[in-house]
């Protein structure tokens, strides 16, 4: 997301210009990351993606929950176990550790993919809206608020266009999102791996 909203607006970003040169030009202001999020694609993308990956969240989380439920049972042994009961206990833990970790890294890089294969296309969807509006209605210049790239330190609520974009999108949009994802979702999260355990 960050490198798409990065350089999604960047012919925007203007340095140096005077307050005469702003007085003769309309500048709007857009949180593009806001309008995204807010259409109804976006929202149904969301939710479809969360209900996709929910299978692997609880993957994961049943390996997370065997990883500590061996712990729990190494932490008993104490004193009592045997050493070679002990060392095999602890390598089953240290292996099903690095398994789980893998699992989680492969489940949040193909959430991501997914995520951002979507949010491209929902970013150009939404652009063309924006480029509309903006030609519609006189403006000279739109700036993403969203980006922290974007050197607006302060801006009245009066030239906000997000709202009037995610209006105009839903309206003309048919919903036909053929990816389920949508921006600041959230991921499948990563569980807490084990610690090793101390020889």
């Amino acid at each position: 997301m960050s490198i798409f909203v990065k350089n999604i607006l960047a012919g925007a970003v203007v340095f140096g210009l005077s307050v005469s040169a702003f007085a003769q030009n309309k500048v709007g202001t857009i949180n593009i990351q806001q309008a995204i999020v807010s259409t109804k694609d976006g929202q149904k993308a969301a939710a479809e993606l969360q209900t996709r990956f929910e299978p692997r969240r609880k993957e994961i989380e049943k390996s997370n929950a065997g990883v500590q439920a061996l712990q729990a049972q190494y932490q008993k042994l104490g004193t009592v176990g045997s050493d070679e009961v002990k060392r095999k206990l602890q390598t089953d833990i240290e292996m099903k550790t690095k398994s789980l970790q893998r699992e989680s890294e492969d489940a949040q890089a193909e959430f991501d993919q997914e995520q951002q294969k979507v949010l491209n296309e929902l970013g150009g969807r939404i652009m063309q809206v924006i480029n509309k509006y903006a030609t519609d209605n006189g403006f000279s210049m739109i700036l993403d608020i969203s980006s922290p790239q974007t050197p607006v330190i302060w801006a009245s609520n009066t030239l906000d266009i997000t709202n009037e974009v995610i209006k105009i999108y839903d309206a003309n949009a048919p919903s036909t999102m053929a990816a389920p994802a949508a921006p600041k979702t959230a991921a499948p999260a990563a569980p807490k791996t084990a610690p090793p355990v101390k020889k």
